[in-house]
């Protein structure tokens, strides 16, 4: 179908969620590690702990993708996903920093995780269902802003609190800062998410007989599986490519996401032990840094778009991912606790395009009747590098990093340059008509479905 210009209002509505979304995933990157600390681990411990995320986001993303492109009721296709994973994850996030033990805090992530994948999956898809290839960047860099604006607000709400004088802890030794957040961020994830559902409509199935028939057709997990399945075997090129960028892109992100924080406290605030006032200020200090780079997210994303068209989206994704690089790797020069935030200004340019660029190349090569399975099996390539870190960074951070946080923030550096070798490569089939072999796409602003690849026919990728 031809999908009208949606206004700015329209793709701000649709896109709001995505800020509940963060707040909640903020909260959980910034502060699980510490957490766990709290409650007794040690740092070698921490990347097994974290399984949890991937374990799910592996399982749960492509069986919803599959689920909501065969969905269509009185709330839509995506938006019962929205809801439902919203109502689960506020309740998990309410409740972890009340928890008492390590086996109860992991249980707790492995709700959360299911809970904010069953949300975040679907708006993905939607904004390939809602909006034309001429406003898809436009519309994943908006989920971008909402991303910026929440994790900031995420990663500076315990600082906030301790600047109001709150220093109490829990029983089990996690901080009142920390409790009041989550439990904040609760809200703010089911009151945003809730905004999109009740503001945005989505399109029917254009010919909805064949819809049901096709969903009879495919009823039951083992449709469902088989349908994953075939998706994989058939999925386009630039997907492929594109899947190795994500794969070091977000190791790169687990390391510093697992340890940034306790680098902080380590390494620039000078403290060792959990129970000191100097860790609880380190830790919430690399949440400030954090801020500061959802900051920087928000404010370069709109700038993205133009930076594209100017030159490609394949260039300015792997222009950011260099920035981020050399943001992580130099927090080994960094002693002075503001100096540090000026690496963050360089993974907040990374994070603004690895939020909405690969999105962007990629929903232009998918079948819009697949969408939302593939949109779920493209999250393989960011859980997976995250069960890799979690399995294999243990014995690396205990016999070869010496359980020095520092190294392992700067090991997520250098794999966010490797990444950015990868990303040259990658097939945009958004480009002119008229692209040379070996040049650097400009991406498409026309309202078209149609695209011409370099030295080929007409809409054929693979």
């Amino acid at each position: 179908m031809d999908k009208p210009r949606l206004s700015f209002w329209q793709i701000w509505n649709m896109s709001f969620g995505f800020l509940g979304i963060q707040f909640g995933w903020g909260l959980q990157l910034a502060n699980m590690s510490a957490i766990y600390t709290y409650l007794g681990a040690d740092p070698d411990r921490i990347p097994l702990l974290w399984l949890a995320g991937p374990m799910t986001g592996l399982l749960v993303q492509p069986i919803i993708g599959s689920m909501s492109d065969r969905t269509w009721n009185r709330l839509g296709r995506r938006r019962p996903y929205f809801l439902t994973g919203a109502i689960l994850s506020s309740i998990a996030l309410f409740v972890m920093p009340d928890s008492t033990s390590l086996w109860m805090a992991a249980n707790l992530l492995w709700i959360l995780d299911a809970s904010i994948n069953i949300s975040m999956e679907p708006f993905r898809a939607f904004v390939a269902d809602k909006l034309n290839i001429a406003q898809r960047t436009v519309g994943f860099v908006m989920q971008s802003f909402f991303i910026g604006v929440g994790a900031t607000l995420a990663n500076v709400f315990p600082y906030l609190f301790r600047r109001a004088g709150v220093t109490a802890r829990t029983a089990s030794g996690i901080p009142l800062t920390v409790q009041y957040s989550f439990k904040i961020g609760a809200l703010a994830f089911l009151v945003c998410v809730l905004w999109t559902v009740f503001t945005s409509r989505e399109y029917p199935p254009e010919d909805i007989e064949e819809f049901n028939r096709k969903r009879a057709e495919n009823k039951g997990l083992y449709q469902g599986l088989a349908e994953i399945a075939s998706a994989i075997k058939g999925m386009p090129r630039a997907m492929r490519q594109l899947a190795v960028v994500q794969v070091f892109t977000w190791l790169g992100l687990f390391c510093m996401w697992l340890f940034f924080g306790l680098m902080t406290a380590r390494h620039v605030f000078g403290a060792q032990e959990a129970s000191s006032t100097r860790f609880a200020e380190g830790v919430e200090w690399g949440g400030i840094c954090f801020a500061v780079y959802s900051a920087v997210c928000f404010v370069v994303a709109f700038a993205l778009p133009k930076l594209a068209d100017a030159t490609s989206r394949r260039s300015v994704h792997a222009l950011s991912l260099v920035c981020g690089g050399v943001g992580l790797l130099s927090t080994y020069f960094v002693s002075n606790p503001r100096v540090l935030l000026l690496t963050m200004v360089g993974v907040g340019i990374a994070w603004a395009s690895i939020l909405s660029m690969p999105y962007a190349i990629l929903s232009g090569a998918l079948p819009p009747a697949r969408m939302g399975v593939y949109m779920g099996i493209f999250n393989f390539f960011i859980v997976i590098p995250e069960i890799i870190a979690s399995l294999t960074l243990q014995p690396l951070v205990k016999h070869v990093f010496n359980n020095n946080p520092l190294y392992v923030v700067m090991l997520g550096g250098a794999l966010l340059f490797i990444a950015a070798l990868f990303m040259i490569p990658v097939l945009d089939v958004a480009t002119t008509k008229h692209e040379q072999p070996g040049a650097l796409p400009r991406t498409v602003l026309a309202d078209s479905t149609t695209v011409s690849l370099p030295g080929g026919g007409i809409g054929d990728e693979r």
